[in-house]
């Protein structure tokens, strides 16, 4: 089995008690370890996975609830730093009806940010071990140099490279500085995965197969194309398409939806008998885009990420029917 290293940001979402409020008029929250790579490990693990979290906490109550959730579902949290630097990284969520939401982030700095380049040199990898990152942690800090020397290591030992960029233009000074980390980094990967709503923003085209055709640069070898409820698509550089049609549910929450999509992608490629993970993608696309669909699906029934991610015989369930 493949080995997935997540590295970035392992924060506490504050989710709100009431729906369609603005931020500052909701007056009580409850808490969810969240943070997109610690998402996508958790959704690995929980499917029958193996998952490495890389990230630094502070060392404060928040960081131990972060420890102690994950390591519960079984991620491995060897590489987790702490520090008494800075604290670990909030990030306040209000809802609207539609479960779509908007954030306030606490991070000026956080722990997580601080993670020092040198950390990588502790870290073991093989070829069949998976890199996923997003854009959250590429603003410019030791954080950003960790992922570089992380993105070094696993290519010089033949692993793979997936890069969510995850946009949350909250935590940047602007849009252009945001967009630029994200083509900086693009290149690297060899999957990407990206949402219609970051189509245009990451690419600067409106026209969806021109953007798409776009994204393949550098090392990318597979876009993963997502559409929200409409499912998902994969494009390879060759010209073929590979899409699902998704499933329809009653959303409460789409927080880590697209996080539960990308870590059950990555569950699939990690169990797969097919060594090479684009050649995975090539040969079982369909099926792992159903597998994929329905762990996101499921995930915005509920609310929070974490807590709402499905266990395989949850989604084997629905793929017996």
């Amino acid at each position: 089995m493949k080995r997935l290293l997540a590295i970035g940001e392992a924060l506490i979402d504050f989710i709100p008690n009431q729906k369609d409020s603005k931020l500052k008029d909701v007056e009580g929250f409850t808490r969810q370890v969240g943070g997109a790579p610690c998402n996508v490990a958790c959704t690995t693990t929980k499917l029958g996975g193996q998952a490495e979290m890389i990230t630094q906490l502070g060392n404060d109550a928040f960081g131990d609830l972060i420890v102690e959730t994950i390591s519960n579902i079984g991620v491995h949290t060897n590489y987790i730093r702490r520090t008494d630097e800075a604290n670990t990284a909030l990030a306040f969520v209000s809802l609207t009806k539609e479960g779509e939401r908007d954030f306030s982030f606490y991070r000026k700095p956080s722990a997580d940010m601080l993670y020092q380049p040198s950390n990588i040199d502790a870290i073991t990898v093989t070829e069949n071990d998976m890199l996923h990152f997003c854009s959250v942690d590429l603003v410019d800090s030791p954080m950003k140099q960790a992922h570089k020397a992380l993105i070094n290591k696993v290519k010089s030992a033949s692993g793979t490279i997936i890069f969510d960029p995850n946009v949350r233009l909250p935590l940047w000074t602007s849009e252009e500085e945001c967009k630029n980390a994200i083509r900086e980094f693009l290149p690297l990967a060899h999957v990407l995965k990206i949402s219609d709503e970051e189509l245009t923003f990451v690419t600067g085209n409106k026209v969806e197969k021109e953007a798409i055709a776009w994204l393949f640069q550098g090392s990318v070898e597979a876009v993963i194309y997502t559409k929200g409820k409409e499912g998902a698509e994969i494009h390879f550089k060759d010209g073929t398409v590979i899409d699902h049609s998704g499933y329809k549910v009653k959303a409460i929450d789409t927080t880590g939806a697209g996080d539960a999509f990308i870590g059950a992608l990555i569950n699939r490629l990690a169990v797969s008998d097919i060594d090479n993970p684009i050649a995975a993608l090539k040969v079982q696309g369909e099926n792992i885009l159903e597998f994929s669909n329905i762990v996101a699906a499921k995930v915005t029934t509920k609310y929070g990420a974490i807590e709402s991610i499905p266990n395989l015989n949850e989604v084997n369930e629905v793929l017996e029917h």
